[in-house]
C-alpha cells in the first residue's frame, strides 16, 4: 500500500477540506504527544478508495487539532472520514479528554485561557457581561483551510457567535 508523506498545513491550498477538533480541556504535553503521534501515524496511511490522501495537521494552544486534506489529489470519502473520527474517538480514553464532542463553544476568558462551554452557558456568560463582542472565540465549524485561515480565531462580534450575545432573556 502506498503511503503519503505528511505535508505542512501551510503547504495545503485554501480549498483543502478541513476538520477542527477541540479538546474539552487543555491537553498536557504527554497527552498532546500521544495524540500527535497517533494522528501522524493515521494520516500517513490514510486512504480513500485505495488512493493515498495528501493530508496535514496543526495543533494549536494545547486544544485544537486541525486536519486538512488536499482534495485536488484525492478526496476523502465518507468511509475514510469515518475512520478518522473513529481513530480520534478511540484515543479519547487514553487522552482523558473529549475531542469528537460537538456543540461546545470555545472562547478566551478574561485571563486569556481557552474555555469550552455549551451554547446555553455561553449565552448566560454574555448576559452576565463576562463575554462580549470583543471576546476571542474559535470556530471549529470551518470546512476549508481558507476558512480556517480567515476565521478560525475571531472576536465574537465578527463571528456567528454574535447571535448568542446580548440575549438577556432565556429563549
Amino acid at each position: 500500500m502506498l503511503h503519503m508523506p505528511l505535508v505542512k498545513i501551510e503547504d495545503l491550498p485554501d480549498s483543502a477540506r478541513t476538520w477542527v477538533f477541540g479538546a474539552d480541556h487543555d491537553l498536557d504535553e504527554s497527552a498532546a504527544d500521544l495524540l500527535l503521534r497517533d494522528v501522524d501515524r493515521f494520516l500517513a496511511q490514510w486512504h480513500a478508495h485505495g488512493a493515498p490522501l495528501t493530508a496535514a495537521r496543526d495543533w494549536k494552544y494545547g486544544r485544537f487539532l486541525t486536519i486538512g486534506v488536499d482534495q485536488s489529489t484525492a478526496g476523502a470519502s465518507g468511509c475514510s472520514i469515518d475512520g478518522l473520527f473513529r481513530s480520534l474517538k478511540a484515543l479519547e480514553p487514553r487522552l482523558g479528554a473529549s475531542l469528537v464532542t460537538s456543540g461546545l463553544i470555545f472562547y478566551r476568558d478574561g485571563k486569556g485561557r481557552i474555555q469550552a462551554v455549551n451554547r446555553d452557558r455561553f449565552t448566560e456568560l454574555s448576559a452576565e457581561g463576562k463575554i462580549g463582542p470583543e471576546t476571542q472565540v474559535f470556530d471549529p465549524t470551518v470546512t476549508t483551510l481558507g476558512e480556517w485561515r480567515e476565521r478560525f480565531e475571531l472576536n465574537a462580534g465578527d463571528s456567528w457567535h454574535a447571535k448568542l450575545l446580548g440575549k438577556n432573556q432565556p429563549a
